[in-house]
């Protein structure tokens, strides 16, 4: 007979785990009142596994289309789709920050702009470069410069395929991608050629294009102590981890940080007339305030590397949905309005058989074909964690401070209320009337577009 202590003390930590487990999470604790399904709200692996089977995002759109736009996903996670939401979490001064998911994008263990969780220290990082990421740079001078020869080092890799082997686009226009993002952030210095047919420059994407990468993205976001742990051995146990490893090394962007290390050394250690020759690049700038702004060699390298990261999978994905829409035959009609705007263009408009940005910038259904790609394929499509250090009331719902709170692209344009018949990739809902006047559902679905984030922290590549 076990003791009546024992007995106690079983029914005390038994009591203890369904309120901690069950009663607390379902109907005793603030979230409580939060619609949704209790599996989410019990446990944080239900939504790692939708995660798992790549489903995510389609799992959360068809939570808010069950439940309405406030959704719980976990013990400790919401997530809204509307645009009260998006004002009070992701608008300025909204005192949100983000949350720890957002760490495995460090770079030489430096924060940088994408992952710094105080508004302070990204908004010190953003006053250094903003105007080189401004619309008005990018459209003309240095930039546009790059832009233009990129798209000519691509057109010529189309031209010279064999029409019989085709062009695989989705490498193709990765190779585009990383040759403008490189060429940007270091000029001469680092800048790639992989258009150009430069094998060890293509070879930097082999493991961005690895299927394995999206296993590894889930290993470092829900179990980031064993996977740290597990790509650190060294040695006999790295021998013995090496089963274990959900993508073999060298794992997702090793090559391309190393490259991102390589052209911070190679500026570093340049002479004053090779520098020069990448003076209007990101890393000029930076090291330019080095010392003003008590950066390091590491905070450079890792805000560049965060810099070609971002800037490599966002654009060339964008693009390649574009050229697919436009290449169905049902859009056969689009492809040849968006020939024909072209064509009309004067001769003075193109430069090396390539359309000038400020003229392209200003061509309204190209304008219309980019902003349909960008809402029904956003490059980023998926939950945007933050956390709010204070107690806040969201959509009517008391949140706890440290609640994870998230919206997502995909959710918010797919919403048919504001984007009638939302999964039709249709860029005729994008233009103007005949009076060249925005309607009032324009203005609308310019509310709820949310490609690029909103706020502070919006991403500064946009333009």
């Amino acid at each position: 007979m076990p003791s009546l202590f024992v007995i106690i003390f079983a029914i005390v930590l038994v009591g203890n785990l369904l309120y901690r487990y069950l009663l607390h999470p379902l109907a005793l604790g603030p979230l409580s009142r939060i619609p949704g399904s209790n599996l989410y709200a019990l446990t944080k692996w239900r939504l790692a596994q939708d995660d798992w089977a790549g489903q995510r995002t389609r799992s959360i759109n068809s939570l808010h289309l069950k439940h309405g736009p406030v959704v719980r996903l976990g013990p400790n996670e919401i997530h809204f789709n509307s645009l009260s939401a998006l004002r009070t979490i992701y608008g300025a001064g909204s005192g949100f920050e983000r949350t720890n998911f957002y760490r495995p994008f460090d770079a030489y263990g430096r924060r940088n702009l994408f992952t710094f969780a105080s508004v302070a220290d990204h908004a010190r990082r953003k006053r250094l470069l903003a105007h080189v990421y401004s619309k008005s740079a990018i459209l003309k001078g240095h930039t546009a410069d790059i832009v233009k020869d990129k798209i000519r080092d691509f057109l010529d890799l189309v031209q010279k395929t064999p029409q019989s082997e085709g062009v695989e686009i989705f490498a193709a226009l990765h190779y585009y991608s990383i040759d403008v993002i490189t060429t940007f952030l270091y000029g001469t210095l680092g800048g790639t050629t992989a258009l150009q047919g430069n094998e060890v420059h293509r070879g930097l994407l082999g493991d961005i294009m690895d299927p394995a990468r999206r296993r590894l993205a889930w290993f470092a976001v829900h179990l980031p102590s064993l996977t740290k742990y597990l790509y650190t051995r060294t040695g006999l146990s790295e021998r013995l981890t090496q089963p274990l490893l959900p993508m073999r090394k060298p794992s997702t962007y090793t090559g391309i940080r190393a490259h991102a290390l390589q052209a911070m050394h190679d500026y570093r250690d340049a002479s004053p007339d090779t520098r020069s020759k990448a003076q209007d690049s990101i890393i000029a700038r930076l090291w330019k305030v080095k010392q003003d702004d008590g950066l390091d060699d590491l905070d450079i390298a890792s805000e560049c590397a965060d810099h070609l990261l971002a800037g490599i999978d966002t654009t060339s994905d964008t693009l390649m949905f574009l050229i697919w829409c436009l290449s169905l035959p049902h859009n056969a009609h689009i492809q040849s309005r968006l020939i024909e705007e072209c064509r009309s263009l004067p001769a003075t408009a193109f430069s090396n058989g390539v359309v000038d940005l400020e003229v392209a910038d200003r061509l309204p259904y190209l304008d219309a074909v980019i902003k349909e790609t960008l809402r029904l394929f956003a490059p980023l499509p998926a939950s945007e964690p933050r956390s709010s250090p204070v107690e806040t009331v969201i959509d009517g719902y008391t949140i706890p401070r440290g609640t994870v709170c998230s919206m997502a692209p995909f959710s918010l344009h797919r919403n048919e209320e504001v984007f009638p018949d939302p999964l039709k990739w249709n860029p005729d809902r994008w233009l103007m009337g005949e009076d060249g006047e925005e309607s009032g559902r324009m203005g609308e679905m310019k509310k709820w577009s949310w490609a690029f984030s909103s706020g502070a922290r919006m991403c500064i590549g946009m333009q």
